[in-house]
């Protein structure tokens, strides 16, 4: 196992520990789940830099931003809306196959903010599309949500040069008294 790789699997095994410990918490409090899925149509890269590194054959650190939109079948958290979610990471991939550090921005149909931050795992799934799974923590929020707390999981698919980006999200949160 090389260096950054076993940097990459501790990074991992950390964010885990943080969000067991997180739902140790919570056991007196109500949880919510909530599940959605965003297609293509409404999922779409605002940004996206790369570099090459030099080191090996398809080695790529990536910048990048997605913009979701939920026009129809808005989920609910916390009786409210989201009405957009903003997802901004950086990934380390060796021919579409890495690891990816990512933050989310979920806001809501009254202006309420809550964020997130997890790693992502991605594979390659041929011509030029990888599927990757995340997994992370709601670090905080605004107004009504000011003492939001959870888990983010998600798995999805992109073709990052044509723009296609699809995922499944499943959110369980509680509120801090």
């Amino acid at each position: 196992m090389n260096r950054r790789t076993a940097l990459t699997l501790t990074s991992m095994a950390l964010q885990c520990v943080a969000a067991a410990l997180q739902t140790s918490h919570a056991l007196a409090q109500e949880k919510e789940h909530v599940s959605y899925k965003v297609d293509a149509a409404n999922s779409k890269y605002t940004q996206q830099n790369s570099i090459e590194v030099g080191d090996s054959a398809g080695h790529q650190v990536r910048s990048f931003e997605i913009h979701r939109t939920f026009p129809t079948n808005e989920p609910v958290i916390n009786g409210m809306k989201i009405k957009e979610q903003w997802t901004r990471g950086v990934s380390d991939y060796i021919d579409s196959n890495g690891t990816a550090n990512i933050y989310v921005v979920y806001v809501l149909e009254n202006g309420d903010k809550f964020f997130g931050h997890g790693a992502a795992l991605a594979r390659n799934a041929g011509e030029g599309k990888y599927t990757a799974v995340v997994f992370g923590s709601i670090t905080g929020g605004t107004g009504k949500l000011a003492g939001i707390q959870g888990t983010l999981r998600a798995s999805g698919s992109a073709i990052p040069k044509s723009g296609f980006n699809e995922e499944q999200v499943d959110i369980e949160y509680w509120m801090s008294k």
